[in-house]
Formats: structure tokens, sequence, C-alpha cells
């Protein structure tokens, strides 16, 4: 088959779920079909190489990235809004990036993918053209695309029930998006939507699909001391690190480092300051990181460290990618519905602790006792993708090629 495959980096050059698409590109490849990509991103950072054979075609969107910088993606708090619009008016490319979003409703982005997608089917006359969201933009770009082979879309974070984004129109937009399409892969957790829920009419049109991202890791180099490392973004009312922060403090071991990259800190200033004033060089913040020097550092990690969301229809790859190291995962739940505990139940090498249950002097000797007993233990790749399968790169490629 002929694919082509439409990645966002526009918010993030170095977005996971443009990296998922790419594991799942070459497995397409290794099984013989032929992959196109089309790359957005923000004119600034160039998208990575695409996979060995794969064809790459690329759309920049500065106008967008100097818009989402100016108005701080819309966020509340932070600068004034009068602040804002001064930045933004420094950028007339930015101006009418926001009042084409804004005001006619045609954002650039969607407005070019179309047109590409359109261009591009003309001269290869693609199978399937797969949408990976979020963002969505490309989503919508696809929806009115006229193409003569079918639409998916790989819905790696939820639309309408993404409860920390008020989507626009909800369900009923996310509604008539499926109506145009002719499939979509879904996460587990999203399911309930489908089955009982608001989006139950259109439960026949998707496939579950897991992350593939179950990978064997090298071996970790010799260093002193316990290593743990938590390497992603923070957002308030998602993904805090007041958890974290306060276990470690109060724990405050000798020879125990913990190192937290990625970005998001800037809601999070006080308590990371606090935890400096304790561990000192023991607490690592190297800010936003590229995703090979993340890789580095979880790969030269003793713990890797899960920050559980705070709500129960997202689940992070993330945590798929500590189990294929073998390594020992620190789970810090927040939520008592947490979708990982299930599988975090059938790693071995796993301690889940619950923000509920407080820091008391109980909860730091058993993760003080735990630590002593993991430490340099690693599991088998093997083991731990029988344990997994569905995460593997090349059982998530059969199931995708299975549901079309």
């Amino acid at each position: 088959m002929r694919f082509l495959w439409i990645l966002d980096r526009v918010e993030n050059p170095a977005s996971a779920n443009a990296l998922l698409a790419c594991r799942l590109v070459a497995e397409l490849m290794a099984e013989g079909h032929t992959v196109h990509l089309l790359e957005l991103w923000d004119g600034q950072t160039p998208p990575p190489a695409a996979p060995d054979g794969a064809v790459q075609h690329t759309l920049a969107f500065a106008d967008e990235r100097l818009m989402n910088t100016a108005l701080e993606n819309g966020a509340k708090g932070g600068t004034p809004v009068p602040l804002r619009l001064l930045r933004l008016a420094a950028h007339p490319s930015a101006v009418a990036a926001a009042f084409r979003q804004l005001v006619l409703h045609a954002p650039r982005r969607t407005v070019d993918s179309r047109r590409e997608i359109e261009r591009l089917d003309a001269r290869y006359h693609f199978d399937a053209v797969c949408a990976v969201c979020a963002p969505y933009r490309t989503a919508f770009a696809l929806e009115t695309a006229r193409i003569g082979g079918k639409k998916l879309l790989w819905q790696l974070d939820p639309y309408a029930s993404n409860r920390d984004y008020n989507a626009p129109g909800g369900f009923a937009r996310e509604g008539k998006l499926l109506d145009a399409i002719d499939g979509a892969f879904i996460t587990p957790q999203a399911l309930p939507d489908y089955e009982g829920g608001p989006l139950s009419a259109w439960r026949e049109k998707v496939h579950v699909l897991g992350f593939p991202v179950l990978l064997p890791t090298p071996a970790p180099a010799v260093h002193n001391g316990i290593h743990c490392v938590f390497c992603g973004s923070l957002y308030p009312t998602v993904r805090e690190p007041d958890f974290a922060l306060t276990l470690f403090t109060r724990l405050n071991q000798p020879d125990l480092t913990l190192t937290m990259a990625g970005g998001g800190w800037q809601r999070f200033v006080s308590q990371a300051q606090t935890a400096r004033n304790v561990l000192g060089d023991r607490f690592v913040q190297p800010g936003r990181v590229l995703p090979s020097r993340a890789a580095e550092l979880e790969n030269n990690a003793d713990i890797l460290v899960s920050l559980g969301n705070f709500y129960d229809n997202q689940m992070p790859s993330k945590l798929f990618v500590y189990f294929g190291s073998g390594k020992p995962v620190l789970h810090l739940a927040v939520s008592e519905s947490d979708p990982t505990l299930p599988y975090l139940a059938r790693y071995p090498l796993a301690l889940v602790l619950h923000r509920s249950e407080g820091v008391t002097p109980e909860v730091l000797d058993r993760l003080r006792s735990w630590l002593a007993h993991v430490k340099g233990q690693r599991l088998p790749y093997e083991q731990v993708a029988a344990l997994y399968p569905e995460f593997t790169p090349g059982r998530v490629a059969q199931d995708f090629l299975a549901a079309l």
C-alpha cells in the first residue's frame, strides 16, 4: 500500500506523537509498503530526517510560531493580554496568522495543509492518508480534503474529552470529524467515549492501537550513586512535580540524585527552589532537551520516575519506553483511577506510591527499602516484550494493517 502520514511539529519540534508515527512508518516500510511524510514545522527547528526509505515533504509555519509565542498559546495567567497583543503587533506575519485563526476561523495551517494533501494525493495516489493527532489542525485539513484513498486519524491524544483543554465544538464537532473519515485509531483509555459514551454512534469506525515504543535499550554507563530520572513536560492540573519533589526532599538520601528534564517549570518555580534548598546539586534541572539527550539521561538512570496524570483518559506512552529498558520504575499516582496502574501491576520492578497516602515515615521507609532492593536490577527485554506485546512496534504495525 501507499501511505501519506501527516505530522505536526509546529508547537513541539520534539513531538512524541511524531516520533511514534515515524516508528510505525519504519515498520510499515519493512513490510514492503511505500510511505510519504508531510511534516509541519515551526520555521525555526527543521524536522529530523525521515526514516530510511520514506519520502519527506515539509510545510513551515513561522507565522504561527510567532503568534503562539506572542499570545503564550492563549494560556491563562502569565503576561497580561495587552502586553501579549503588543508582542503580537511586532510581527506582521503573526498578526495575519492570528486574524486568520481567531477572526476568519481558517488557520493557515489547516488551509495550506489541505491544499498540500490534495496536491500530493493527485501526484502519488495514496491508498490511505493518516493524520496524527494532536494537534488537530491536520485532522480538520484531512476532513475536507478531496482525495481518492481512505482518510484515517491516529488519535494519540483525545479531542473533545481532553479535560485540560476545551475543544471548540466539543463532542458534536468530533462527531462531524468522524463522519468525514474512514477510521480512527485510539488508545484503550478513550474507549468509554465510544462504548456507552457520547461517541457511541461511531464505535465501528475506531480501533484500539498501542504505542510502538517497547524497544531494547543499551546498557547504562557505570556510575556511582542512584540516579533517578524523569524526562517530560509539566502542566498545571495535568502533570505536576509537587508530589515527587516533596517525596525526594523528605527522603533526602545522600547517594541519590533526582534529574527532572523538560519544560513547564515556569509554573513551579517555588517548588523547584524549595527542593534545591534541600538537595543542592543532587536536584538537576536540565530544562528542555533534545530527544537524543533525554534518551541518554534515561539510559544512564538507575530508577525511572513516572509522574501520574490527573486525568484517567490519558496514558503517557513514556511509561512503555521505561518498561522496554527493563529498569526499575517509580510511579507517583495522583489519581485513584490512574489508567497506568493495571500495566504497572504486571511489571516486576515497579513501585507505585499514591499522593493520597501522603509522604509519611511509612511511605518513605517503603521507598527506601525498594530502592535498596532493586538497585542494579534489570529485566531482559524478551521478558518485558512478552508482558506487553501490543506495545512492540512490529505488533502495532500488524494491528494497524489488520484494521485496514
